[in-house]
């Protein structure tokens, strides 16, 4: 039987954190549900961009950066982001993108493990962890990266790896890695583990120091609603901090940076993977998302994303059966993300009818549709009317009149 309306709705009542729904912007009319690419704006992010743009900027000047700390916003913005993804506050820095950080904490791994040549990671990766990975590589001596399919990962690490490069949570699938396990077969090989944590931290509960992590990063615009381009983040575990070095040696890293001196001398600690000027504005946004992450348990988020999954599920189960759909993510909670795919041979086409009748999803090649499930703002109520529109879709067969797929096009 299909979830109803009034159940939905009933669901909706019940929900501890249908609250925060009105701490965003959210455009009339539009089913959100591509917030594991892009998150919303949070209220507050706009009141704090005006802050820091019209008076921090606009009447405080360069003296902003010691009165209203911009200096501080990497190590300040780190330690709140800490406390999502299960760090100290000293692990954790905002700096650049996580392509920057990836090459930098991976380069670093690489050149503390001399004797070995392998980062070792899996295929259908997120693309930009490949490609950085090569790039790494490729700057240090007789190092390569070796891709194996994605059930052979723990059994390929050996005496010749020096670093292990997963993605937390799978960008197209969901599929959830099991950390803790994983961390602990490079560390018994001898090698050293970098998460990347993009599509993980602020949706599910993660404890990088309770899996003893070695490295990782992640991104600050989806799940953290930091903004388009919203800067990154990267941790690197306490025990660590002294013996790895980043090759990106920029003036923010130096241990006296207005010392302005010609020799370089890291900076104590985390702090030493800095390396350009901080982008104050985007900081700014994503320490609006971040701390209002900080106000939910990540229980009660972990709880209601699986919540709404489920519900999502059942009803493409009751509503869209023989209509071509199968699912690409993993339906035990405890192995998958927030977001839940589909593959379908029209996926491109659904996801375009999709998002001109205000449902907004996004489609990944070859042939995948994701909907992000984000607990902080959507509601059941929501996942009731996309799917109807969806059946709609798929009745009529309207997704027949969507257009062609345009290279260089997002969604």
């Amino acid at each position: 039987m299909s979830p109803t309306l009034e159940t939905a709705r009933a669901l909706d009542a019940a929900d501890r954190l249908r609250g925060f729904r009105s701490r965003f912007v959210l455009p009339p009319g539009v089913i959100y549900l591509d917030g594991n690419s892009l998150g919303p704006m949070p209220l507050a992010a706009r009141a704090k961009l005006a802050e820091v743009a019209e008076r921090q900027w606009g009447e405080g000047l360069i003296r902003s950066w010691n009165d209203a700390d911009w200096i501080g916003a990497p190590e300040r913005v780190g330690a709140k982001i800490a406390r999502l993804i299960g760090a100290a506050p000293g692990e954790v820095v905002v700096a650049d993108s996580t392509s920057v950080n990836l090459f930098k904490l991976l380069v670093a791994a690489l050149r503390a493990r001399p004797d070995r040549r392998v980062v070792l990671t899996e295929t259908g990766n997120f693309p930009t962890d490949l490609y950085v990975a090569g790039g790494a590589a490729g700057v240090t001596s007789d190092t390569s990266v070796r891709a194996v399919d994605p059930a052979d990962v723990q059994g390929a690490i050996d005496g010749d790896t020096a670093v292990v490069m997963l993605t937390h949570v799978h960008y197209k699938s969901a599929a959830r890695r099991d950390m803790a396990t994983l961390t602990a077969a490079a560390h018994a090989a001898g090698a050293l583990i970098l998460w990347d944590l993009s599509h993980s931290a602020g949706a599910i509960e993660v404890d990088l120091n309770a899996c003893d992590a070695d490295l990782a990063v992640g991104c600050g615009y989806k799940f953290l609603n930091g903004g388009p381009g919203a800067p990154a983040f990267l941790y690197v575990a306490d025990r660590l901090q002294e013996t790895l070095a980043s090759p990106l040696t920029g003036w923010m890293g130096h241990a006296a940076p207005f010392d302005f001196v010609d020799d370089y001398r890291p900076a104590a600690g985390v702090k030493r993977f800095l390396c350009g000027t901080p982008p104050i504005l985007g900081l700014a946004t994503l320490e609006a998302g971040v701390d209002l992450a900080l106000e939910v348990a990540p229980a009660d988020l972990a709880a209601k994303s699986a919540e709404l999954w489920d519900f999502f599920h059942d009803l493409m189960e009751a509503r869209l059966a023989g209509q071509g759909f199968s699912l690409a993510t993993p339906a035990d909670p405890a192995v998958r993300g927030s977001h839940i795919s589909y593959g379908h041979p029209m996926g491109y086409a659904i996801m375009q009818a999709l998002i001109a009748r205000g449902v907004i999803g996004d489609f990944r090649e070859p042939d995948v549709v994701r909907f992000g499930l984000t607990p902080l703002y959507l509601g059941f109520e929501d996942l009731w009317r996309a799917v109807e529109i969806l059946a709609q879709i798929m009745s009529a067969q309207a997704w027949r009149e969507s257009p062609p797929r345009q290279a260089g096009r997002v969604t």
